[in-house]
């Protein structure tokens, strides 16, 4: 018994749109999971950006109190080099 042509062709059709259907999945999987690879990603450099900046406000904290120091260090080195010279002074050199 064969088929009619009209039901054949709506065969074809509904093959057809089968396959565009299953290829319209699989994309919004792809696309589904490209988002959650992307979400994953923007976690990660949102992490990562803390890390970073908290690593960074150490470093300035470390550098000021390295800056406050070498002032320090500065102004003991100018006192202790104004005293030498008072003292050659004093004793004629």
């Amino acid at each position: 018994m064969g088929e009619k042509p009209g039901v054949s062709e709506a065969l074809v059709r509904l093959d057809r749109a089968i396959a565009a259907l299953e290829e319209a999945v699989d994309k919004h999987q792809e696309k589904a999971s490209s988002i959650q690879t992307l979400r994953g990603d923007l976690q990660r450099l949102s992490t990562e950006r803390s890390e970073l900046s908290a690593s960074l406000e150490q470093a300035k904290s470390r550098s000021d109190k390295l800056e406050s120091a070498n002032v320090e260090v500065s102004r003991r080195l100018g006192a202790a080099m104004e005293s030498v010279r008072a003292v050659l002074e004093q004793h004629g050199g």
